[in-house]
């Protein structure tokens, strides 16, 4: 009996409900493993039906297409003489779970249900699946007869178990479960099990890849034993990115890394490994007998082998340092990898930008680039998929992409919108970005469309608004500022349905939003103006990573534009010039500057702060720029800024999700938008707490108490 074996983990960019695409791409990740060798291949959570199905996993059809999936699965030659770990829902006793469905030579060994949902952020799994309550507990499941004429079994393990083969013992885990302070992998390591896998649909998040990394890492350095993760990667049809990462660890070092941004649909990552080494490890460690009282796990045994009688010759893989990405790098990579997804299953032949010439616009415009630059790059290495999809997008069969500049030309249009009110400055930092990174550009005025507006309201009114600076109200200066803003919002749509019919060119545009993450925290924005748009890849990216972005692309892509753009303050000129120069700047508008913005949101979200905790966590904070009242002062603006724009919320622009203090209405952030502004009861807590610092710090006061 042999000692080493070679196991292989996925990261698949599967797709909601796509079950033709989904089929083939695990399949095709079936045959890489088994060319090198692999004896267990792990797929990533959900992978048949796809993770996002959202509520069509209440559908019949749902269930049915992936048993009918599954039954290919089983009969296909490719599956053959490899156990097969593939994700799908089950409906058991009438109950649907997420689960994981093991099976080798036609023959289902496990169905193996998920015993922690995860209903935090953007997950919502118990709206869909139960949970299994009960551990190490089998039940027989009754297959249904179209996968019984396959297997000829008319009932399988339903449950917590794990699998003893001829030479080894493996045990899984599903996504979160890795996250539970009770994880499965802990006991199951006291039980013997040597291999752990982990099937997840687990997102990008800025700064998020390191956790993941490092509870592999710990799941095996406490008590020894091989690691497996598998991922989703692309765009499953969501605001979400799956950003891959599959790895496999053993003893506490990892040993096979898998790409976290990349556009390959499938990667399977294999190692080859000594099972002797997770037997030495745990010699000294794993006593389970004097820990608890110990239960063993139900063992579905199986009459196969990992490992080759006769591979002492077999190198083993040998641990790595894992190469994380920074934070701009992440910006550049992810949300270009999910407009590359959303750009080749949408049918649209391109984007639409509003480029402004300011730090967010040309944000947006940069992530366009760096698709392009990943697209030249994947069709250089080969990537015949990613070729194929350029060609239908660009409608020309023979196209093959070599320079990102040229690509961005083919495929994104940007449209500079000038008014009376827009400075030469941002029309010029715009053009100089625009011909650098190669994108088809316009320029226009929208002056005409909104007198057109204006000149109706008259016409029925008799009244002609003006802005505050020609002596208008507040109200008439926001109106004036919102039918600017909508105008552009109107004309982003009108080109981005018929420029390229202009061109003589098949196809429309995709319109991009480019509102950034705080601004959406306090609503500053209009309503259905030029940040409504169909995706916006910055809206869940602080302005200040937003500006570091901008650094990394000037550095990285040779956008010396961009030096302008960092340099000016963040303006909407949606009021008019003075002497020919900027007077409105966003900080100036919204109160408070972008920093103090996201320490707010992360206070608000993370921290799960109302008026008066976050008071009470920001007056220590801030104690070295601001006084309590100071901080009162900004505190209670943010909150009535905050609840008088949060119906806004629910019509923004579907956004790349990419912060944890993201105000997005749609599921991450669930809260009212319709809100008693005043807050009264927590300003007078506020207010209260204000007073009596005040009053330990003034002596005369503090004297006349006494």
């Amino acid at each position: 009996m042999g000692r080493k074996v070679t196991l292989a983990t996925c990261s698949i960019n599967q797709w909601a409900l796509d079950f033709d695409g989904n089929i083939t791409r695990i399949l095709k990740s079936i045959e890489i493993a088994k060319s090198k060798g692999a004896k267990y291949r792990l797929g990533p959570e959900l992978e048949i039906c796809g993770y996002g199905c959202a509520d069509h996993f209440y559908e019949s059809d749902t269930l049915l297409h992936c048993f009918q999936v599954l039954k290919e699965l089983l009969d296909s030659p490719v599956t053959q003489d490899i156990i097969c770990d593939v994700g799908m829902p089950v409906m058991h006793h009438n109950v649907r779970y997420n689960c994981r469905v093991i099976f080798l030579n036609k023959k289902i060994l496990l169905i193996r249900p998920k015993m922690l949902l995860a209903n935090d952020g953007n997950n919502r799994e118990f709206r869909w699946f139960s949970p299994l309550s009960r551990p190490r507990h089998v039940e027989e499941y009754f297959l249904p007869r179209m996968i019984q004429d396959v297997t000829g079994q008319g009932t399988v393990p339903f449950g917590d178990a794990v699998l003893s083969t001829t030479d080894t013992c493996i045990g899984t885990e599903i996504c979160v479960e890795l996250w539970n302070p009770r994880s499965p992998h802990v006991d199951m390591g006291l039980d013997g099990v040597e291999i752990f896998t982990n099937s997840s649909a687990s997102y990008h998040q800025l700064r998020k890849a390191d956790h993941r990394v490092n509870l592999v890492k710990s799941a095996t350095i406490k008590s020894g034993g091989i690691y497996l993760f598998a991922n989703q990667k692309g765009c499953d049809g969501d605001r979400l990115y799956y950003d891959g990462c599959a790895m496999i660890a053993i003893n506490g070092d990892i040993v096979g890394q898998g790409t976290q941004f990349s556009l390959e649909d499938v990667e399977v990552i294999t190692a080859t490994l000594d099972l002797e080494d997770v037997r030495s490890y745990r010699g000294e460690r794993c006593h389970p007998y004097l820990e608890y009282e110990y239960k063993p796990s139900y063992r579905v045994k199986v009459d196969f082998s990992l490992s080759e009688s006769q591979d002492i010759y077999f190198p083993s893989h040998e641990p790595i340092e894992w190469q994380f990405h920074t934070p701009e790098e992440e910006i550049s990579l992810g949300p270009a990898c999910w407009l590359w997804d959303y750009l080749r299953r949408s049918g649209q032949a391109g984007f639409l930008l509003p480029l402004s010439g300011g730090v967010d616009s040309s944000s947006t415009a940069c992530i366009v680039f760096s698709m392009c630059h990943l697209v030249c790059e994947a069709v250089r290495n080969g990537n015949t998929q990613v070729l194929k999809d350029v060609q239908q997008v660009v409608n020309n069969c023979t196209y093959t992409p070599e320079d990102p500049k040229e690509l961005c030309g083919r495929l994104f249009t940007t449209c500079y919108m000038a008014s009376e009110n827009s400075s030469e400055d941002t029309r010029n930092r715009a053009k100089e970005l625009a011909a650098q990174i190669g994108s088809t550009h316009i320029s226009l005025n929208i002056d005409m469309a909104v007198k057109g507006i204006l000149g109706i309201f008259y016409m029925v009114t008799g009244k002609k608004p003006e802005f505050r600076a020609n002596g208008g109200s507040s109200r008439e200066n926001l109106a004036l500022q919102n039918v600017q803003a909508r105008v552009r919002m109107i004309l982003a749509y009108l080109f981005a349905q018929l420029s390229l019919w202009a061109q003589g060119r098949l196809g429309g545009l995709l319109v991009l939003g480019s509102a950034n993450v705080d601004e959406c925290l306090t609503g500053y924005f209009t309503k259905y103006d030029c940040s409504s748009a169909d995706i916006n890849p910055i809206g869940g990216v602080s302005k200040t990573d937003l500006k570091s972005f901008l650094q990394y692309c000037v550095a990285r892509f040779q956008l010396t534009a961009l030096r302008s753009v960092m340099a000016a303050p963040p303006t909407a000129e949606l009021e008019p010039l003075m002497d020919g120069q900027v007077s409105q700047t966003d900080e100036s508008d919204m109160g408070m500057t972008y920093s103090e913005l996201s320490v707010i949101g992360r206070l608000r979200k993370i921290s799960k702060c109302g008026p008066y905790s976050m008071f009470c966590k920001l007056i220590h904070m801030w104690k070295e720029a601001c006084s309590p009242s100071q901080v009162a002062t900004k505190v209670k603006h943010f909150f009535q800024m905050y609840s008088v724009n949060r119906h806004k919320m629910t019509t923004v622009t579907p956004a790349y999700h990419a912060e944890n203090y993201s105000p997005d209405d749609n599921r991450f952030d669930l809260r009212p938008f319709l809100y008693n502004t005043q807050w009264s009861w927590q300003f007078r807590c506020i207010d209260s707490q204000v007073s009596k610092m005040e009053a330990e710090n003034d002596p005369n006061l503090q004297y006349a108490h006494n």
